[in-house]
């Protein structure tokens, strides 16, 4: 039996122990609150106000886009959009019905929406409807205690001044898609997410970069449903939570002047064409305008399915840039290059004169001019001032084709312009080799003749004419096209310049380009030149007219009316010219669908678009030239006048001496 000192011995140990293991208790407890309280304090602190916090993305302002002369062509403008935070959700199927009733919603079309995100994390928002009324922003703010989860968030869209006036020059921006998102990552190396919007045509894809900013970010306490309840701002009880403001994009200063681009666009009313204007002595884009067109502020809004299947299904794809990527043959307009390599080859010489009937034959195919009865002897300065087609079948027996392709290149046909705009075409100058690849045959003589004449396979854009004639006109220097002066900050640093760049002087002689510009200056300045009704006043331009044929045509349909065929058999109608003939500023190219004749329909757009340039930036030169043609205007009219009244006279004594006769013999 124990003795009680044995029992208290055996309970003591017992007793230590379990004090032991009490106070051991307590010192991992003391422990762990004082390295949760003390040591790691602030950090759960922080973590524990981030319950209360929600993090919102404060979107960049894309930079503006101004003319040469600083007009603001693309501005920003606040856009509403309904939201849904799904983490917030609460009472989904009442929400959902109050938020369809809001803005006219079938409630399965907003289901299908979150459905459709419901791969991303649910802290992040889903725009239900973009580009809200501001009656159903106020509705959504009023009710916003009854629609947990549900919010208005602010986008700064971009609205384009002129709408459809130059917008596939400008471009338009969209929501990033799902399939670009790691194209446009791995091409661009900048980390876009999917909501991001980004350029996706014209100068806002090319200096998206520049235009887009950098977006920042706000911390803003919320209550249990995710609703707002006022900004944070850095200080002693939110320290580590750091605010973060958006940078706005830069500024583009463009070379396109905005009156040029919406006399073009007027220029162009009612008709389905593209025209083109560049300052000969840089290279400087100064209108750039095709039609119809689109209008870039309802991408920016927000696309609606009903505008995006009107553009998608309109056969005259109004999304196409007809100035570089739609290619033409030049028609006529070519005939400057093929007399430029043949003055230069020597095979003619400019005075030198051919007999030029209405036909021309070669082996058994007969080539018809576009003048039944033909011109008779006929130079160089003829065969543009007419536009003389038989002239020209003649050169081509001599002129190899190579040759011809070597000088069209030389003023930048067959080759892409590197205009800084995506998906421009090159257009074609054929060779011998060129067909034996692509066709597998060799060069027939007869291909030679249609080629002379701007048709066949030459194939040519609206800007490579442009260009061309401005090479002319320069007398040889092949610019590249420059379409953005400068780039610049929102406290107007410049951040980038660009400057004109040469790409070749042309080989060719001073006389023979001296002899094709006598000939242009016909064209238009002379009686009997095929754009002489078209001339206007003051500007004093040269140019070349040329009618682009679509089809093959018989002999009955090549001297029917144009304007009796079927509108898509219409031939194509092209005009370039440059400006003031003895001191160039600017060249035009115009190219009218279907308009049936370079001078009646393509030649009014040019003339009105160097009539708007001289005026507004050389108004000395003319008003010069305008008051000298005013004096030989009414000199001709007077002399006109002279001889109806000789005439008149002329009749009259005639018909005195008709009666003196009759009475005699009476």
């Amino acid at each position: 039996m124990f003795s009680e000192d044995d029992i208290v011995r055996q309970h003591k140990h017992r007793a230590d122990f379990i004090g032991n293991v009490i106070i051991f208790s307590f010192i991992i407890i003391i422990s762990r609150l004082w390295y949760l309280q003390i040591y790691q304090g602030d950090q759960f602190h922080l973590f524990s106000i981030e319950n209360s916090l929600r993090k919102e993305i404060i979107k960049a302002p894309r930079g503006m886009i101004y003319s040469r002369n600083n007009e603001m062509l693309i501005n920003n403008i606040p856009r509403f959009d309904a939201i849904v935070v799904p983490q917030y959700l609460k009472r989904r199927k009442t929400t959902l019905e109050k938020l369809s009733k809001i803005l006219s919603m079938e409630m399965s079309e907003i289901k299908k929406i979150l459905k459709k995100n419901r791969g991303q994390a649910r802290y992040r928002p889903v725009i239900i409807k973009k580009n809200i009324s501001l009656k159903e922003v106020a509705v959504i703010e009023t009710e916003n205690n009854k629609m947990p989860g549900v919010q208005v968030q602010t986008f700064i869209s971009r609205e384009y001044r002129d709408k459809e006036v130059g917008a596939h020059l400008l471009g338009y921006i969209s929501e990033i898609s799902q399939n670009q998102l790691p194209r446009y990552k791995k091409r661009d190396n900048y980390d876009y997410k999917l909501g991001d919007w980004i350029g996706q045509s014209g100068i806002e894809e090319k200096f998206d970069l520049f235009l887009r900013g950098e977006d920042g970010f706000e911390f803003v306490e919320v209550d249990a449903r995710g609703r707002r309840r006022r900004g944070i701002k850095s200080n002693s009880l939110f320290k580590g939570i750091e605010n973060k403001s958006s940078t706005p994009g830069n500024n583009i200063r463009l070379t396109v002047d905005r009156d040029l681009q919406i006399e073009g666009y007027k220029s162009l009313e009612g008709k389905v064409g593209a025209v083109v204007a560049v300052d000969v002595n840089s290279g400087e884009i100064l209108t750039m305008v095709s039609r119809p067109a689109f209008d870039p502020t309802q991408f920016s809004k927000g696309l609606t399915a009903e505008y995006w299947n009107e553009l998608r299904n309109n056969e005259l794809n109004p999304l196409r840039d007809r100035v570089i990527q739609e290619h033409y043959s030049p028609g006529s307009t070519f005939k400057t290059f093929t007399a430029i390599a043949a003055l230069d080859e020597k095979i003619i010489t400019a005075d030198e004169e051919i007999m030029c009937r209405g036909t021309f034959r070669l082996g058994r195919r007969v080539f018809h001019d576009w003048k039944k009865s033909g011109h008779g002897m006929t130079d160089v300065y003829k065969s543009l001032k007419r536009s003389v087609d038989v002239y020209y079948y003649n050169i081509a027996t001599k002129l190899d084709i190579d040759v011809l392709a070597r000088y069209a290149r030389m003023f930048g046909f067959g080759t892409k312009t590197g205009v800084t705009l995506s998906r421009e075409t090159r257009g074609l100058i054929p060779t011998k080799e060129w067909k034996r690849k692509a066709r597998g045959e060799e060069w027939q003589l007869g291909e030679t003749l249609s080629c002379v004449i701007g048709q066949s396979y030459i194939l040519s854009t609206p800007l490579q004419l442009a260009l061309s004639y401005a090479t002319i006109a320069n007398n040889g220097t092949l610019y590249k096209p420059l379409l953005v002066k400068e780039i610049f900050s929102n406290n107007g640093e410049i951040v980038k310049t660009f400057k004109p760049e040469k790409v070749s002087e042309v080989e060719v002689t001073q006389p023979t380009l001296d002899a094709v510009k006598k000939g242009l200056y016909q064209v238009v300045n002379e009686k009997g030149g095929t754009a002489w009704w078209y001339r206007g006043r003051g500007i004093q331009m040269a140019g070349k007219s040329g009618t682009s044929q679509v089809r093959s045509m018989s002999k009955k349909e090549l001297f029917a009316k144009c304007v009796d065929m079927p509108y898509k058999d219409r031939h194509h109608g092209i005009f370039v010219a440059y400006a003031p003939f003895d001191d160039p500023k600017i060249a035009v190219a115009a190219v009218v669908e279907h308009g049936c004749s370079g001078s009646g329909s393509a030649a009014p757009i040019v003339r009105n678009v160097i009539t708007t340039f001289m005026k507004k930036y050389h108004k000395d030169i003319y008003d010069k030239n305008y008051e000298k043609e005013k004096i030989a205007y009414l000199k001709e009219l007077r002399r006109i006048e002279k001889a109806k009244k000789k005439l008149e006279k002329e009749k009259e004594k005639e018909e005195e001496n008709a009666t003196v006769e009759r009475l005699e013999s009476e």
